[in-house]
């Protein structure tokens, strides 16, 4: 093989090495561009993740302030509406109460009237002392029923005094009722007076 020859293989060989250097050369750029491709793909969706998880904590934040929010209003419906009912139920108390005197003395009045032995008399204000007690029953008011003999109780009870016991088995119960106790609804707006048995 002739010098000439060598030549051209050693230039044949060179150029082939540049040539494979230079698709090594270009493959490993590819490579290092794909890789920060990927590392910015990465930070990319890193980025998009830490949002999305930013978004979903904002979201739970007002979620459950929203949950709150709405439990609170209901409580206070419930609220408003069961201190609505109780008002209606008690709303003429007042009224009531003033006019606990006007039966006091319609019972007296009866007491009296009936000793007079005027029938029409009575008759006619037996009719008034009806009506008026219909109508306050109408509304809500009720006597509360108190007897002789009635085991006395501190909570529904007023005793203005203890007096010795007629029989023994009346100690510690109602001898008599001085004044009639009244509940408006499920209140008790005046309590019953009473004398009790010692």
């Amino acid at each position: 093989m002739s010098q000439n020859d060598k030549n051209e293989d050693l230039v044949q060989d060179q150029s082939e090495e540049i040539k494979n250097n230079g698709q090594e050369v270009t493959e490993d750029q590819d490579q290092t561009e794909n890789i920060e491709m990927e590392d910015v793909e990465n930070e990319q969706e890193q980025t998009e993740n830490s949002e999305l998880e930013s978004y979903k904590a904002d979201l739970e934040k007002e979620k459950d302030k929203f949950l709150r929010l709405f439990a609170d209003f209901e409580n206070y419906k419930r609220r408003t509406a069961k201190e609505r009912i109780d008002l209606f139920k008690t709303a003429g108390q007042e009224v009531m109460q003033s006019m606990l005197p006007v039966l006091d003395d319609f019972d007296r009045a009866m007491v009296e009237i009936a000793k007079a032995e005027d029938k029409n008399l009575t008759k006619g204000v037996e009719l008034i002392s009806n009506k008026l007690r219909e109508t306050l029953r109408a509304k809500g008011l009720t006597e509360m029923k108190v007897g002789e003999g009635d085991t006395f109780d501190a909570e529904i009870h007023e005793a203005i005094t203890q007096i010795p016991a007629p029989k023994k088995s009346l100690k510690g119960k109602v001898v008599d009722v001085v004044e009639k106790g009244y509940m408006l609804g499920d209140r008790i707006i005046r309590f019953p007076k009473v004398v009790v048995g010692q």
